[in-house]
């Protein structure tokens, strides 16, 4: 993941009115996908690195950064062409998927100003969208053992 944004991508993101504003890209990615659904935020196909970006409306809002709590984000993607339909309905839901979100300049094709891969969780679908929770597996608070012995679980040890 690039660890900061050149100074143009500074400039845009805080002017109030950018010349070029930073474009969003998202990379759904699942086993059975034959190849992940890639989509650009804008009115316009992207290439970067050499895979093509199809021009799709979408929302997608950055993770927050709140103490204590795991990192979350929302997705929603427009069902256009009802792609998206027959993979969820094929993919048991789209458990096991993961979504990239990147961002760039367009006229800066190769240089990819931000990068995360999240866990994309929660789907549900209706004829007009796709929505979502990305976010990341809290395994620090997952209980190390399957069966805890304790008074409740097994009351014939105690």
């Amino acid at each position: 993941m690039p660890g900061k944004y050149t100074p143009r991508a500074r400039a845009n993101i805080a002017a109030t009115s950018a010349a070029e504003p930073l474009l969003m890209l998202l990379e759904i990615d699942h086993a059975d996908l034959a190849i992940p659904v890639r989509v650009v935020g804008d009115t316009q196909d992207i290439t970067l690195h050499g895979e093509l970006y199809q021009a799709c409306p979408f929302e997608c809002t950055l993770p927050d950064d709140v103490d204590g709590q795991v990192p979350k984000a929302q997705l929603r993607v427009d069902n256009i062409g009802r792609d998206l339909t027959q993979w969820l309905e094929a993919s048991n839901g789209g458990q096991g998927a993961t979504c990239r979100i990147i961002q760039m300049l367009r006229s800066e094709p190769d240089t990819i100003q931000y990068e995360l891969t999240m866990d994309l969780t929660g789907l549900s679908i209706d004829q007009y969208s796709l929505t979502g929770e990305l976010g990341f597996t809290d395994t620090l608070n997952l209980p190390a053992v399957a069966i805890r012995f304790d008074p409740r679980t097994a009351p014939g040890l105690f």
